[in-house]
């Protein structure tokens, strides 16, 4: 009987949730029908495209393309159907949205913060959180840029993280090639996940550490999922995730502060710290709930889009001889050059990685990390003679960019030497572009550098699964997370 109740009491909640999703759904539509037929009466002219479904827009298109083979049949479908405009209108996020695929209109759209701020949807707000860069103003958001891009920007602060990244390299690999057989992908994630860590919470004990990288993996599979706060569902648990994130992170604040309030002088400075104690000219310090926010989007961003890419770029050069020895070469004359009494990678070594800085950057453009990011118009916005309506949200949509044939001739072949030339402005968007630039890309791109240096000269992938389907949502990944041995080479180069 028990059993029978909480049953009907289960599919109740889930009629409620579904009504409510409709409903507000239909809401959606239903305002953007009205605007729509006010646009009609000033004689605007929206984008060609099409809203999709009632209820559920263009999502159920978007989710079937990226959940197949073929991601870019959703965009296809409307270049098909509309012509190679660059620019259409769909419903997404349940929205009313414009996306936009040319170089052109979408560095309009990143750069012009007259006319454009951050639009992401409700779900991934609440998730990452609603102070977070990603929600707030223009002015806040360059001010606690300043303050915090310091840290993980510069010659001065990569030249205080190498060694420490080094060693962590070094020593992973190592135990990674004991392991027998790893999910690549995992491994270095955690490695990433420990860098950043270091930067950002550099006390912190190896359990917490562990704790939050395992909380981190389930909200960010929720970041761009539907926001259905069901059980079962990606947002569901990502909501979830979040809630025991923002207490660890409490835990964390509260010791800060009880520290300095015991005037308990602190070993090393790091993120944590400096978010406690920047003041504005007022005297105005951020209170708790705005540094978990920071703290929560910047440990998130950065070490997933490290990860992936690190592990995108070791899978094409194994796949592709003649690049990895031509990168193999350049790292070891790098060796060759170097005084016998020098230890380590110097940043001098790591600018002179040229061809390696190539295959970085190839990597970025096949795999495209951020597939989109979101904008929603101040004004009403004129792009390629076609109006983006005051409120209306605009997709940056960084694959078709990436991936359009014009630019990049058999766009999904990979070819480092693409980069032997210079690339206009708005052709390559790996880290977006304008004042909200991930602020974090100097950072990674060494992280890459020194991980792959010494990968090249001693270890190899041997995959278990080499022709295993990809996954496109969140990010694009090997279904088995690259599943795998690392093994020594047979050669030691250092």
């Amino acid at each position: 009987m028990m059993i029978i109740e909480m049953c009907s009491i289960w599919v109740i909640l889930m009629l409620i949730a579904a009504i409510l999703l409709v409903l507000t759904s239909l809401l959606n539509n239903v305002n953007w029908w009205l605007y729509e037929s006010n646009l009609g009466v000033m004689q605007y002219s929206l984008p060609p495209g099409h809203m999709g479904w009632p209820f559920i827009g263009n999502m159920w298109s978007f989710l079937r393309a990226f959940k197949s083979t073929d991601p870019d049949s959703f965009i296809s479908s409307f270049v098909t159907r509309y012509g190679s405009s660059g620019i259409y209108k769909a419903l997404m996020f349940g929205k009313p949205s414009v996306i936009v695929t040319t170089p052109e209109a979408c560095k309009k759209v990143l750069t012009d913060d007259d006319k454009f701020k951050p639009g992401w949807p409700l779900s991934t707000i609440e998730l990452i959180g609603k102070n977070s860069f990603i929600a707030m103003s223009y002015e806040e958001h360059k001010r606690l840029r300043r303050l915090t891009s310091a840290s993980i920007n510069g010659m001065e602060a990569l030249s205080l993280y190498l060694t420490y990244i080094e060693e962590n390299v070094k020593t992973s690999l190592q135990k990674w090639s004991n392991m027998g057989e790893i999910e690549f992908l995992t491994q270095i994630r955690k490695l990433t996940f420990k860098i950043i860590m270091h930067i950002f919470l550099s006390s912190e004990s190896e359990s917490v550490m562990e704790a939050l990288e395992r909380e981190y993996t389930t909200l960010n599979y929720g970041v761009r999922a539907m926001r259905i706060n069901i059980p079962g569902f990606a947002y569901h648990k990502a909501f979830k995730a979040r809630k025991k994130l923002v207490t660890m992170f409490q835990s964390i604040v509260d010791e800060r502060r009880k520290l300095r309030n015991e005037h308990i002088p602190i070993k090393a400075k790091d993120m944590m710290d400096a978010l406690i104690d920047v003041e504005d000219e007022n005297g105005r310090k951020l209170d708790d709930e705005e540094i978990i926010d920071i703290m929560l989007m910047y440990l998130n961003a950065g070490h997933e889009s490290s990860a992936h890419i690190t592990m995108w770029t070791t899978y094409f050069l194994q796949k592709h001889p003649k690049y990895l020895q031509k990168a193999k070469e350049e790292q070891e004359e790098i060796i060759r050059k170097r005084p016998s009494t020098q230890k380590g990678l110097t940043l001098k070594e790591i600018r002179q990685m040229d061809f390696l800085y190539k295959v970085i950057d190839e990597t970025m453009r096949v795999i495209t990390f951020s597939l989109m990011v979101f904008r929603e118009a101040k004004s009403d916005v004129n792009i390629n003679g076609y109006t983006i309506p005051k409120g209306w949200k605009a997709l940056v949509w960084f694959r078709s960019v990436h991936l359009n044939p014009e630019i990049y001739p058999n766009p999904k072949e990979f070819n480092p030497h693409r980069w032997d030339k210079d690339h206009k402005a708005g052709e390559f968007l790996p880290f977006g572009a304008g004042t909200r630039l991930c602020p974090g890309n100097d950072l990674a791109k060494m992280e890459i550098a020194v991980f792959l240096h010494h990968f090249i000269l001693n270890y190899q992938l041997e995959q278990i699964n080499p022709k295993c389907p990809v996954r496109y949502l969140p990010h694009t990944r090997p279904m088995d997370n690259c599943l795998g041995r690392i093994k020594k080479c047979s050669t030691k180069s250092i």
